[in-house]
């Protein structure tokens, strides 16, 4: 399991850089990239904190994940995760942040 990266909603903020506990993501030109996919041990800072959504976290087969992937962005006190199956279909979960 691993992250994704979509470049073209990168902002380049680095606020993904600074969170990833692990020190795997990094800017290479005009990029952020990780460097070392397997070792990410999904935590999904990284995707909990991007401004711009453009990280996803690909969820394992273990738990049915075959495929989908996870989002989240924070709003208000609330933050909204995205959970999109292989078929496309997004379901929303909304937890109130302490």
């Amino acid at each position: 399991m691993s992250v994704r990266i979509n470049n073209k909603s990168c902002n380049l903020c680095g606020i993904c850089i600074d969170i990833c506990p692990g020190n795997l993501l990094l800017k290479k030109e005009d990029k952020v990239v990780i460097r070392a996919p397997e070792e990410c041990w999904d935590c999904a800072a990284c995707v909990k904190e991007c401004p711009t959504q453009a990280i996803e976290l690909y969820l394992p087969s273990e738990i049915g994940g075959r495929g989908a992937t996870l989002r989240a962005k924070k709003e208000g006190n609330e933050r909204i995760w995205a959970c999109k199956n292989p078929a496309g279909e997004i379901n929303e979960y909304r937890i109130k942040i302490k």
